[in-house]
């Protein structure tokens, strides 16, 4: 899978890594664990240097972010009311819920958004709920690009210090993800069995 990665890095530099980081936040097609240790190691061979692939994989996520925040914000969390009416028992949201994540989002948004951009599965979607509950838009970007070029920057920097050896991150960086994948399906059945609980009436 990384051939035609390091093939398009090779051929076409920064605007390459850009646009396979913008293509990883939309549709993830490879993880972002691959993409910039690759661009890292290329850093390391030249002529691409360490900076300039760190700000081009960081502008080219950003991109996919910002893509993801405004549908978010366009379609609005009250369209989903009556999903949430009906099915709210399977989504384990009910609309005490998301009135709740709305008042989360105005006080702590800034810290969601800036660590959630650093941790495997949720940095690919914390761009959804802020915009759905309309997080200041300067505060998203901000907050965002933070937490996006934290993430960018460990990962090339890893590349870049690896060298070939950059399968070594994904022995590191797999079990996380497979953690924090773990941890939204036990929150996820946990609400659902005290869905009862908290909507006696229900």
């Amino acid at each position: 899978m990384s051939d035609w990665v390091v093939d398009l890095i090779e051929k076409t530099g920064y605007l390459g890594v850009g646009f396979l980081m913008f293509l990883e936040t939309v549709f993830p097609p490879i993880p972002s664990e691959v993409i910039m240790p690759l661009a890292g190691v290329s850093a390391a061979q030249g002529p691409m240097t360490l900076g300039g692939v760190i700000a081009s994989g960081t502008a080219g996520a950003m991109f996919g972010n910002f893509f993801w925040y405004l549908v978010a914000r366009v379609i609005g969390i009250e369209r989903f009311r009556p999903l949430i009416d009906k099915h709210g028992r399977w989504l384990t949201l009910d609309w005490y819920d998301i009135e709740k994540a709305e008042r989360l989002f105005g006080r702590f948004g800034s810290v969601i958004v800036g660590v959630g951009r650093m941790l495997p599965t949720v940095r690919s979607v914390v761009s959804v709920p802020a915009g759905l509950l309309h997080m200041r838009l300067k505060n998203f970007l901000i907050w965002s690009t933070i937490g996006t070029a934290g993430w960018s920057s460990a990962l090339a920097i890893a590349g870049y210090f690896l060298g070939q050896q950059f399968e070594d991150i994904n022995a590191i960086l797999g079990p996380l993800s497979s953690i924090v994948i773990g941890a939204i399906v036990l929150a996820y059945v946990w609400r659902q069995l005290t869905w009862r609980k908290r909507h006696p009436r229900g």
